[in-house]
């Protein structure tokens, strides 16, 4: 067992070098397999194909993401926003949150977001869009209905893309973690004013 556990360890680690030099279309299982000292069969032991070394490597670190947009926009959809007063730093919890996230292996985060093509998560940057969109939506249905007016849906479009992009700018042209805490909160404070000035119709 204990072996085993070296073993897949041994892979992963060598298989992070390869796709991160070569992306994961490009990625050799033969020459991971080599670097890792074991035969190609050991890959199909531990992880069924080369989608299950990926996803292995990714997988993890992905819905950990997910999960705390999807927590922070569900915190959100109970505000009750007729007497919602924004406060700065009201969502410095979460600009936290998602940087420790981001940077806790961000070399896997750049494979999700630069290197995935081929994978299953090649389209990853518009899933992430989908699911802020998809709930900025709702909470901009709920924030017009409040301030009895209409939803402007080009404008919550474009913000959820904008907040997304946003994020991936930092990550990846950001290299400490101590800076990009810097960065965020300024960032999403401004995210925050402009999805409150421009989501309704003027």
């Amino acid at each position: 067992m204990n072996n085993d556990n070296e073993t897949r360890k041994k892979l992963l680690l060598c298989a992070k070098k390869e796709f991160l030099e070569k992306g994961y279309a490009k990625a050799s299982l033969r020459h991971i397999c080599s670097e890792a000292d074991v035969t190609t069969g050991a890959v199909y032991f531990f992880f069924k194909d080369k989608d299950g070394l990926f996803e292995a490597i990714v997988g993890e670190p992905m819905q950990k993401l997910l999960a705390a947009i999807r927590e922070h926009f569900c915190a959100d959809s109970t505000e009750d926003f007729t007497t919602y007063v924004h406060k700065p730093g009201d969502h410095d919890d979460f600009a936290e949150s998602l940087i420790n996230i981001l940077y806790e292996d961000r070399d896997v985060v750049m494979l999700l977001l630069a290197k995935a093509s081929g994978s299953k998560y090649e389209n990853i940057i518009d899933q992430m869009i989908g699911i802020v969109e998809q709930n900025f939506g709702g909470l901009a249905e709920r924030y017009a209905k409040a301030k009895k007016a209409k939803m402007n849906k080009y404008m919550s479009h474009w913000l959820s893309h904008l907040s997304v992009m946003s994020f991936i700018h930092l990550v990846t042209h950001v290299e400490r973690k101590e800076d990009a805490l810097k960065y965020i909160k300024p960032m999403l404070e401004h995210l925050v004013m402009g999805w409150m000035n421009y989501a309704l119709e003027k």
